[in-house]
């Protein structure tokens, strides 16, 4: 399962699921009433972005490391750095 969202061209080959710091995890919900959760990412423990991760959770606040399963999905956001250094036309 692919993340969502902006991508470098490195980035474009990966299978998976991968993230950067920052990123958005978001876990669907278990029943058709439940919404799911979702959280920042805020610690990767291997270098090319695959799972497990860090989370903060954005219901609780609290840190845990997640192992996602097959309903979950990485929201990627672009990089603000490389949008404010190129030029406007």
């Amino acid at each position: 399962m692919t993340g969502t969202g902006a991508r470098s061209a490195r980035d474009e080959d990966r299978a998976g699921l991968w993230a950067h710091v920052g990123d958005r995890l978001i876990i669907g919900g278990a029943t058709i009433d439940d919404a799911g959760r979702d959280g920042e990412i805020v610690g990767l423990h291997h270098a090319d972005g695959t799972p497990p991760y860090d989370v903060r959770w954005s219901d609780t606040g609290r840190v845990s490391l997640v192992f996602p399963g097959p309903d979950a999905r990485v929201h990627h956001f672009a990089d603000s750095g490389a949008e404010a250094a190129a030029p406007r036309r």
